[in-house]
């Protein structure tokens, strides 16, 4: 036995020693060099591969490379932002190289979950958007990069303060009571939709110089692979990396910003307010005499003009071989609102090595971030411009010394309007956040199998916040004789979001059958945990109004697979199951089931087609998938029975003794997942070599199961109202897209892009059984009365359509006030007369942009358009009003000059005759920059530049601002205009 095996031994030992010394006769070695066609500089890092085999190599530094082939075996050459190139080997031993950058540049790859695909090969709505088209201006969020940039993808910003949060929509909500917002991937973590306490905007962690591409996935086949956090869509954000070869390079960008208030809205003037008090009230003496002598312009006292500046450097390059790239920023932004402001230091280090002979890679990212912020008080804002401009700001009172409203004890009144600057200057509001985001991603490509791939990422998201907010014993806002006056609220949060992911990937060409097979399967674990403190006592800290602290923690674990078939080049199949299990709903409907297919069809390739001189793309999608929602609120437990603690306020006294009460939560044992179900059709084009190119995409969405808030009979729960699965909701609508490049040539290029967007969203079920008599449910809080609601979910309608009253006008075209249209004609007007009218979301918004280049000189603008939003103006429906203007308590008001044109004397918070068309048109942005090239023996570039932000609007809304999320305008933060001088330095 032991001969035999040494005889085997040997046999094998002569097999592999003949084949190897075969197999290198018949090789031969070719080099050579590869250099941009245009520049001729060489190219690092240039991927260069023996076609239908694993050997391959990549160009060193100096665009050089060196690889062992065998005649009649094809080279392939490429490179991220050229066109590919192949050559088939004959006799030659060298072989040097032009390659010229190619149209669709950087989004010829888009990154997809858990991998990436070169455009032309993706079988789903995915849409791409790198550095070179971000959106220009004093940006320190970064959603803002991509507003209007992406057909079916809205971003509005919450307002104007530094850093503020937006509101993304991908193709509509596909929820009514769970959240509508897009999960969200940084560098291969999905980090939760939560947010932070005291951080105004989570994605503010990263700062916009450091990112590389925003992709998003907007149709389930491209989402699924994300399961039961996709039904809203999928943003993925890649931060910039090092690349193997690249010498060493160095970026420094900055800017300094100034911002004014771009718009107002518009009360009395303090002659006006004048005149009309003397007017109405000419005969009531305690009215009169309340006015002042002074001219007060209220919103000029609480704006201002706002600086800031920006900075970051950034290098890049590689040590010992080991791609690497660091970062650094800090940014200081004023608010417009004075005493609004934040400050923010930001940091990344990249580490890509290599092992094995590059068979093993490895990609190292971590984040972090410091930011103090300082919040001014927003109650400001509405108080400035509903306070009496015959006042003065100081009045030397014991409030601070600022003028306050007082009864004839001298205590302030405590439903008086407060003193805007008092507002401001009284509280302390500020906050402290660090947070930092790491991966760590191991792939290895397996010696004895190179076709399969392990793929191992660990990730974190770790966050700590700590803020406070004070207000002394003194402010007439917060005054109380009885427990002490003022407010000490301490408050911090501690987050933990920790991963791991891993996978297989099999990647194999069948050239026997023209056939390519691209399969994943893997599994994912994520744990959320957060824990938080408030306590919220009076200015003196001896009083307790609130003493309140949590922990929670969920889990979410999930398999998942993913198959691309590709036949003859130009037939694509994708598909995709994941099974996700969260923590949130019971063992019994715990695990949740999302597959989606997708076909496409390379048209472009088709032999018919071949020969084509005008197209030089054209791709057919078709899709389907489930997708799943489990961020239904923001507890942990829906599932459970719950007891909360009652506040101090709350004790029952037993004796001398106080003791805390608890309370019992209302519940629903069987609640589970919301699921949305996707079709999409899509076509791809390009023209002219792409230099007409884009998309076209049409799309049906339904939601079942939908989560909502619904009320429940009186003894069968613990609550009146309890969230529970109930409902459907559809959303159909199509995409279009189109860039061009009308001129190019060497010293004059533009580029222009435009995409539109429409989408009709219409609620198709409510309630468990149907019942013609449930109108739905009120939504939408406006300020005004107690309680009330603006906006209902109703089927047959929008989701938030407005709940109004039919306003009737007279033959001048005044409303009349009180007299409404009995719609359902039974002689009086009550709720039942009531209508849905109108909504918030726009049936069509658009995007459009242009970058014109001319030798050294670069001019570029982008904008939006929404049509046929509507809102509801708050302002004028709370402040048009002549009885407004005084109050028997002992103050007056001002009001809005509206009422000139109503003559309302009271408020008629429920007329459609607020509900206005803010359709518009904005443009965010232009820019004109001057590219230095002349230095360092042209190795240092340096563009100096100029922004305009929020450069006007065009709109027939008279509100403050036309954009508003939620279609209700009460008291928004004034997006500025901003004008910054800018310099980006390249070495």
């Amino acid at each position: 036995m032991r001969i035999i095996r040494k005889n085997s031994k040997m046999f094998l030992f002569l097999v592999a020693f003949l084949f190897t010394n075969l197999v290198q006769a018949q090789q031969k070695t070719i080099t050579g060099s590869v250099v941009d066609a245009d520049s001729g500089d060489p190219l690092p890092g240039v991927t260069i591969a023996v076609k239908g085999t694993t050997r391959g190599t990549i160009t060193n530094f100096d665009g050089l490379y060196s690889i062992d082939v065998e005649k009649g075996e094809t080279l392939a050459f490429s490179f991220i932002g050229y066109t590919p190139q192949e050559f088939i080997i004959d006799n030659e031993t060298s072989l040097n190289i032009k390659m010229a950058q190619s149209v669709v540049g950087l989004e010829e790859v888009v990154v997809i979950g858990y991998g990436q695909v070169k455009k032309e090969d993706a079988t789903g709505s995915v849409e791409a958007i790198s550095a070179d088209d971000f959106n220009a201006g004093a940006i320190t969020s970064p959603q803002e990069l991509v507003s209007g940039k992406i057909a079916g993808v809205q971003i509005t910003s919450g307002g104007g303060s530094p850093g503020e949060g937006s509101t993304i929509r991908i193709r509509g909500g596909s929820s009514l009571s769970a959240s509508n917002d897009p999960l969200i991937v940084i560098d291969g973590v999905p980090v939760d939709n939560d947010g932070i306490d005291g951080m105004k905007n989570p994605l503010n962690a990263i700062h916009p110089s450091d990112i590389e591409t925003f992709t998003v996935l907007k149709d389930a086949s491209a989402t699924a692979i994300y399961g039961s956090r996709a039904s809203n869509g999928v943003v993925i954000i890649t931060t910039k990396k090092g690349r193997k070869g690249a010498p060493l390079a160095v970026t420094y960008n900055q800017y300094f910003s100034l911002s004014t208030h771009s718009n107002q809205i518009h009360p009395l003037s303090a002659s006006e307010f004048r005149s009309i008090v003397n007017e109405r009230y000419a005969n009531n003496p305690n009215a009169l005499k309340l006015l002042g002598n002074s001219e007060t312009d209220w919103q000029d006292e609480i704006y201002r003009v706002a600086y800031g500046h920006d900075h970051n450097l950034g290098l890049t390059g590689n040590i010992k071989d080991m791609p690497f790239r660091a970062s650094i920023g800090y940014s200081k932004q004023e608010g417009i609102l004075k005493t609004d402001g934040m400050d923010r230091l930001t940091g990344s280090l990249g580490l890509n090595p290599s092992f094995f002979d590059d068979h093993l890679r490895v990609n190292l990212n971590v984040k972090g971030m410091l930011i103090n912020n300082r919040f001014g008080n927003r109650d400001a804002i509405g108080s400035a411009f509903s306070f009496d401009p015959t006042q003065p700001v100081y009045n030397d009172s014991p409030y601070g010394g600022y003028f306050t409203w007082v009864q004839q004890n001298g205590d302030p009144i405590p439903i008086a309007n407060m003193n805007p600057v008092a507002r401001l200057a009284l509280q302390d509001d500020q906050s402290t956040v660090k947070r930092s985001i790491g991966s760590a991603e191991f792939d290895y490509r397996f010696h004895f199998l190179p076709d399969l791939r392990a793929n191992l990422n660990l990730g974190y998201d770790i966050s700590n916040s700590d803020g406070y907010t004070l207000v002394p014993e003194y402010a007439p806002w917060d005054y109380d004789k009885q427990k002490g006056g003022g407010t000490d609220k301490q408050y911090s949060q501690d987050k933990k979001n920790s991963l791991l992911d891993f996978y297989l990937n099999y990647v194999k060409e069948f050239d026997g059958i023209k056939s390519r097979v691209d399969a994943m399967a893997g599994y994912s674990w994520q744990h959320f945990w957060r824990a938080g403190q408030t306590k919220n006592t009076n200015a003196k800290g001896d009083y307790v109004h609130s003493d309140t602290d949590y922990e929670t923690e969920n889990y979410l674990v999930s398999f998942f697979g993913r198959l691309n078939y590709t036949f003859n080049g130009r037939y694509l199949a994708t598909f995709t199951l994941r099974n996700d299990g969260s923590s949130r709903f019971s063992p019994e409907t715990r695990w949740g089931l999302f597959p989606s297919v997708a076909l496409a069809w390379r048209i472009i390739e088709e032999p018919f087609l071949t020969d084509s001189r005008t197209l030089s793309d054209l791709k057919l999608r078709l899709g389907y998938g489930i997708t799943g929602q489990q961020n239904i609120s923001n507890n942990d437990y829906p599932y459970m029975a719950r007891y909360t603690f009652g506040e101090p306020t709350a004790s029952y006294q037993f004796g001398d003794s106080f003791i805390s009460t608890i309370r019992p939560e209302g519940y629903d044992a069987d609640i589970k997942w919301e699921e949305t179900t996707t079709y999409n059709v899509g076509l791809d084009y390009g023209f002219l070599n792409n230099r007409i190119s884009g998309a076209i995409d049409a799309y049906y969405r339904v939601t079942n199961d939908l989560i909502n808030f619904i009320p429940v009979p009186a003894g069968t729960n613990l609550t009146n109202m309890i969230l529970t699965n109930v409902g459907d909701l559809e959303n159909r609508g199509i995409e279009f897209t189109i860039n061009a490049i009308p001129i190019s040539k060497e010293n004059l290029s533009w580029e222009v892009g435009f995409n539109a967007s429409f989408n009709d969203n219409k609620i198709t079920k409510l309630t468990a059984v149907d019942d013609p008599s449930y109108i739905g449910v009120e939504t939408g809080g406006i300020s005004g009365g107690v309680g009330n609601n603006i906006q209902i979910h109703s089927v047959g309608f929008p989701a938030n359509s407005f709940f109004v009253y039919e306003q009737v006008y007279d033959a001048d075209g005044k409303p009349i006030e009180g007299l409404y249209v009995d719609r359902n004609g039974d002689g009086a007007i009550t709720n039942d007369d009531k209508y849905r009218y109108k909504k918030p979301a726009p049936d069509v918004f658009m995007g459009f942009s242009s970058k014109l280049y001319y030798n050294s000189w670069d001019f570029g603008f982008s904008g939006r358009v929404n049509l046929n939003n509507y809102v509801y103006n708050n302002v004028w429906s709370g402040q048009a009003t002549y009885n407004n203007l005084y109050n028997s308590a002992g103050y007056l008001n001002n009001i809005s000059n509206n009422v000139f044109e109503t003559g309302f004397e009271n408020p008629k918070y429920f007329s459609d005759y607020y509900i206005q068309d803010a359709s518009f048109l904005r443009l965010d942005n232009i820019s004109l920059g001057y590219t230095f090239t002349n230095y360092l023996d042209e190795r240092m570039k340096m563009r100096l530049y100029g922004t305009v932000q929020n450069v006007f609007v065009i709109t027939r809304y008279e509100g403050l601002d036309p954009e508003v999320s939620e279609g209700i305008d009460n008291s928004v933060y004034p997006r500025p205009r901003t004008f910054m001088l800018g310099l980006s330095v390249n070495f």
